[in-house]
């Protein structure tokens, strides 16, 4: 049998340059796509080269695609498991994203990384920052409020300096008014101007700006009503600085004689004050900041700003009254406000529902909580898009209020939020008297006052055509937060040659 034998197969030479051709494509190819997936092992926070898969060598989905899958798979487990982060954790938590960085990329996270915990340690570190913002915004928010009610130091000064008048000084125990005028502190031909205030400087830039802007101020009788703490500086000031022809008198609360019913009408207010402030910080049921907040505003507890409801008591002999706030600048005269007809009501004042079906303040939902069934209920009468009104510049009718149970309905209302641990308002005079006054309410038009100064400067139009403008807000005139315009406006009515602003520095 023949053996047939193979001939040797052999490459020709010329083949060999497609094929290194071919190598010098692919290779270049392989070593970038190897690097590729180890930057993107690296990426993951995952230091083993098992990391790199390589079954998507040439074909893969876009790894953070998947990255966002697999978080987003973890964050639900942990969300729909409740889980809950210790305190501990949550205090050990990263400060920011970079430091949360630095720690997922040390040696002793890598050996322990896995998904679930990085999702942990990322909540952790945003609700840390979380509390952090809100504990800003709170501190902030604090600060602002001891800056709105602090008083200035050169307004102690001027009160101890008046104070000290008062002791020294005959001149500034001299009666008010004259008692040739004392007549005219109960005359109906005159037009009668209150205010109740503890504020020394604003009570005399009220009355200034008032006869600034009167063309007969002497019709005008001043009724300024103080505590007795400040009645020795109120008065000092008053009779060394005359408002003449203008009449004035001060009177402190510790001055009034009323008969016993009158008293323990009266006392009853007080004394729902008094329990109030001792309960405002007892409640559980109010938030801590906000107690905290609110028990450092004068105004929430002052007895002062709560005898407004009073005023037919404290002024027996009057059938009508004006009543401003002492943060306010008259700018025109109040003529006009004094004869308006009330149509029966019992207090004028704006805010009402315009003739256009919108208020020209807030709403009564904006100061009352309606969620509480109490003031919910039909038979109140009140509804939360019912108009509010507030205080400011009003014109009372002494004679209708004495002839209703206003007094009496304040203070049950004030008792009532009080029973209902401070659950139906926020503290403060003006929500129970949006309640006790409902419907003897007479709309005035809101070129006779304009409030809101203390929060934001009004367009300058406004501020022209307005009778009153009222500094209601944190940035009081007197005090440095206040808007540098506005506060010019105020300061307009202070004499800068006075000897008692320039020596306290409250003019230059």
């Amino acid at each position: 049998m023949k053996v047939v034998k193979g001939t040797n197969r052999r490459y020709p030479y010329r083949s060999l340059i497609p094929t290194a051709l071919l190598l010098g494509i692919l290779l270049p190819f392989v070593f970038i796509r190897s690097a590729f997936l180890a930057l993107e092992a690296g990426a993951t926070l995952c230091p083993s080269i098992s990391c790199v898969q390589w079954t998507r060598f040439l074909w893969g989905s876009d790894p953070s695609l998947d990255l966002m899958k697999e978080l987003r798979r973890a964050y639900m487990d942990e969300t729909m498991g409740g889980s809950h982060i210790d305190p501990a954790n949550l205090e050990a938590a990263p400060e920011s994203l970079d430091d949360l960085i630095v720690e997922m990329g040390s040696s002793s996270s890598y050996e322990h990384f896995d998904i679930k915990m990085f999702v942990l340690k990322t909540k952790a570190m945003l609700l840390k920052m979380d509390q952090k913002v809100q504990t800003a915004k709170l501190r902030a928010l604090y600060y602002r409020r001891l800056a709105s009610i602090g008083i200035p130091k050169s307004m102690h000064c001027l009160n101890l300096r008046m104070a000290e008048e008062y002791s020294v000084n005959a001149a500034g125990r001299s009666s008010l008014p004259p008692p040739e005028y004392a007549s005219r502190l109960t005359n109906s031909l005159y037009l009668h101007i209150a205010l109740i205030t503890d504020n020394v400087l604003a009570a005399a830039v009220a009355v200034s700006s008032t006869l600034k802007s009167s063309a007969n101020p002497s019709k005008i009788v001043f009724h300024i009503v103080t505590d007795k703490k400040t009645y020795n500086s109120m008065h000092a000031w008053f009779a060394l600085h005359p408002t003449f022809p203008g009449i004035l008198e001060v009177k402190g609360l510790h001055q009034f004689d009323w008969p016993p019913r009158v008293n323990a009408l009266i006392m009853r207010t007080v004394d729902e004050i008094h329990k109030s402030s001792f309960n405002f910080d007892v409640y559980n049921g109010i938030d801590k900041e906000y107690r905290r907040l609110e028990a450092l505003k004068p105004s929430t507890l002052s007895i002062l700003n709560y005898m407004k409801i009073h005023l037919p008591q404290l002024f027996p002999k009057l059938d009508r009254v004006i009543v401003l706030d002492d943060d306010v600048v008259v700018r025109k005269e109040l003529n006009g406000l004094w004869d308006l007809n009330l149509k029966g009501n019992v207090v004028g004042a704006v805010g009402l529902q315009e003739s256009d079906g919108f208020c020209g303040e807030r709403e009564l939902g904006d100061y009352l909580n309606y969620s509480n069934p109490i003031l919910s209920s039909p038979s109140l009468g009140i509804h939360r898009n019912q108009c509010a009104w507030s205080w400011g510049v009003n014109v009372f009718d002494l004679k209708a209020w004495r002839r209703t149970d206003i007094t009496q309905t304040y203070q049950f209302w004030l008792r009532k939020n009080r029973e209902s641990e401070f659950m139906l308002w926020q503290m403060g005079s003006l929500p129970p008297a949006l309640i006790a006054f409902n419907g003897r309410v007479h709309h005035i038009e809101p070129s006779w006052h304009l409030s809101g100064l203390g929060w934001h400067k009004p367009d300058p139009d406004l501020i022209e055509s307005s009778a009153v403008l009222h500094f209601s807000g944190p940035g009081k005139p007197w005090l440095e937060i206040g808007s540098p315009e506005l506060r010019q406006i105020w300061r307009a009515y202070l004499n800068s040659s006075d000897e008692f602003l320039r020596s306290c520095r409250i003019v230059e």
